[in-house]
């Protein structure tokens, strides 16, 4: 993409917004010719902050991601951070 910008999102993000929003799997494809210039920053709650989806769901929709501590989310990241994440948001679920 010429002269973008990309913001990719993370997981909590994807929760908060009920799906809306996705967070990416994401890998740069070095090329031989231009420059890439990349800005990483991670925002992150409280290990003891409490993540789920928006009180309201557009269109008042099911809610699709269970409501989680961030804490024990990044202890199941850290174990699965290059698995799918569908089975973390599960993992996280049933603690």
């Amino acid at each position: 993409m010429t002269n973008a910008i990309v913001i990719n999102t993370g997981d909590q993000i994807e929760v908060l917004s009920n799906g809306r929003y996705k967070s990416a799997w994401h890998m740069v494809l070095a090329r031989e010719e231009g420059n890439r210039r990349s800005i990483a920053s991670f925002y992150n709650p409280s290990y003891k902050a409490a993540i789920g989806p928006a009180a309201e769901t557009e269109g008042g929709s099911e809610k699709k991601y269970p409501k989680f501590v961030f804490g024990d989310y990044m202890d199941v990241y850290a174990t699965q951070k290059f698995m799918p994440k569908e089975p973390r948001f599960l993992a996280v679920k049933s603690l």
